[in-house]
């Protein structure tokens, strides 16, 4: 009887060996195995791979991209205006053993260092380059980042300012400036207007000299015009000049009913 228990106690061990032996390591996780407090040369994984009980300590690295959250950072732009701006990083671990050695928490560092990052170059541009260049400063920011997590096995793709808080005042100066460009462009677009126009009535004038009688019908037509769309009476003066062509042919008729 005694041996069965002991046989059993010891398949039982033995199970619990086995099962704490056994790993398993998905398509997107490698595991970084310490032996004895030693580095072994090549993470395990994907797949079903062997520990040594108590000897070996084992440590998941997550290889898929990774969403940082960088907080909203208070910044001064380099023509001194306050803005409150936040942004969002995409990274992923390219080297496993490196981001569990190298540092010691890989996600705070990479956060701090994108928030550092974030307020230092923002304050290097004026507001009117972080209102209307947000690829070029990505593009900026992506390097820097990309650059100072390179010895932690970290891979930096993107950089994305999201939101950009101006204070209540400057945007009501914004708003002032906008609406003093869009008058100004209005009275550029009413001067050429204007000066298109005098042109034209240049060129009419220079045709009319030619033609003295064709101001007489352009008179005579304005007042046409001026009669049929008013319903009261006005009382124009007739130049001479345009009764004058007239006289002869009246004073030719005169002389034939004689």
């Amino acid at each position: 009887m005694t041996a069965v228990i002991v046989v059993v106690v010891v398949a039982i061990a033995l199970l619990l060996l086995l099962s704490m032996s056994i790993r398993v390591a998905r398509e997107y996780e490698r595991g970084i195995i310490f032996r004895l407090g030693r580095l072994l040369p090549e993470p395990k994984g994907p797949g079903l791979f062997l520990l040594i009980p108590i000897i070996d300590k084992m440590v998941k690295v997550d290889l898929r991209t990774i969403t940082l959250t960088v907080p909203p950072q208070e910044v001064i732009t380099k023509d001194n205006v306050p803005v409150r701006v936040n942004a969002v990083a995409y990274f992923r671990i390219v080297a496993p053993k490196d981001a569990i050695v190298q540092v010691e928490n890989f996600m705070v560092a990479t956060s701090q260092i994108a928030q550092t990052t974030l307020r230092s170059v923002l304050g290097q541009h004026v507001l009117d380059e972080l209102l209307s260049e947000r690829e070029k400063i990505n593009a900026i920011l992506q390097s820097i980042i990309d650059e100072a997590t390179a010895p932690w096995g970290v891979k930096v793709s993107i950089v994305e300012v999201k939101d950009v808080e101006i204070p209540q005042g400057m945007q009501r100066a914004m708003a002032r400036q906008a609406e003093a460009e869009r008058e100004r462009r209005a009275k550029v677009i009413n001067a050429e207007g204007e000066f298109q126009a005098s042109q034209r009535l240049k060129e009419a004038a220079a045709v009319m000299s030619q033609e003295p009688i064709s101001v007489q019908l352009r008179y005579l037509q304005t007042l046409l015009e001026i009669g049929t769309t008013n319903a009261s009476t006005i009382v124009f003066p007739i130049p001479i000049d345009i009764l004058r062509p007239l006289m002869p042919a009246a004073a030719t008729e005169d002389e034939t009913r004689d």
